[in-house]
């Protein structure tokens, strides 16, 4: 557990390092992600309530924000995508706990698309009994763009590619999970 901790802050110290002070922080997340991150379904029982996650010090010309959650420990070949939010307006710096539940009425305008789970929302850890720990990544992106000109049906990765051509600075935060 220390060593997770300690993984995980140092990813944390070496994202704002890259990111120029781009810095995303989360109230509800620790080294460990918990039951209430866990995703409901594909033999996961946990709570699927996307944490809080709120950022600071975007560069200038910031014109919107994204937020991804990945794991590339997925038994897949190509990771899992568990998270995918954009077109978030530039005058907002956090999301609250569980703004990835789609059927609550957001009180912030933004897309959220499809993830691997094959729909819309956050979509918690399930990482296979037994298995390794996985990496989530949550990572925030400062975008150039006020708009991806993609709907909630983009796949994640069309998202990717357009989030890759757009991104002025990106911050991370890693959590493990392990059942």
């Amino acid at each position: 557990m220390k060593i997770i901790q300690w993984v995980a802050a140092f990813m944390l110290s070496g994202s704002t390092l890259l990111a120029g002070g781009f810095t995303l922080y989360s109230h509800d997340l620790a080294g460990q992600l918990s039951k209430t991150e866990e995703f409901s379904g594909f033999g996961c029982n946990g709570a699927n309530i996307s944490p809080e996650l709120h950022w600071s010090d975007a560069p200038s010309g910031t014109k919107s924000f994204a937020i991804t959650v990945y794991d590339p420990d997925a038994p897949t070949g190509s990771g899992w995508w568990h998270w995918v939010v954009f077109n978030i307006p530039s005058s907002i710096n956090a999301l609250p706990t569980d703004f990835g539940n789609v059927s609550k009425s957001a009180t912030i305008a933004a897309i959220q698309s499809i993830t691997d789970y094959g729909k819309t929302g956050f979509g918690g850890a399930c990482p296979p009994k037994g298995d390794k720990a996985h990496r989530y990544i949550f990572t925030v992106y400062a975008l150039g763009v006020d708009k991806l000109g993609l709907d909630e049906k983009a796949s994640p990765a069309l998202v990717g590619f357009m989030l890759n051509a757009n991104t002025l600075a990106k911050a991370t935060l890693v959590s493990y999970y392990q059942r």
